[in-house]
């Protein structure tokens, strides 16, 4: 089961060097989230996003920072179940997660 949840980029603002701007995000642009990342090298959660994907040569970034993306009330369940179905999350409390990170967007 591929699940995608709507998300709204809430900051697109300081925009890494490195991330050429043709894979950058857009203020207030909905995009899908796809899958969700830990990095505990950073201690962040990042996600893949549908529409736009970034590659090898945006190095070190592999995605996009979570709290760069509102999720639309209505989805907060569906999204919670798609942090359930992503592995790399599965020795983490994901409710704590959720209320640490995750801005509801209306």
């Amino acid at each position: 089961m591929s699940l995608e949840i709507r998300a709204i980029c809430i900051n697109d603002n300081n925009k890494p060097k490195e991330i050429h701007p043709e894979r950058w995000i857009s203020f207030d642009k909905q995009y899908h989230i796809t899958h969700v990342y830990y990095h505990p090298n950073q201690g962040i959660q990042g996600v893949e996003l549908k529409e736009v994907k970034l590659t090898e040569e945006d190095h070190p970034y592999e995605s996009y920072r979570l709290d760069r993306f509102g999720i639309l009330k209505e989805d907060i369940e569906k999204f919670k179940e798609l942090m359930k179905l992503c592995t790399d999350l599965n020795d983490f409390d994901i409710n704590k997660l959720i209320e640490q990170e995750i801005v509801e967007y209306l």
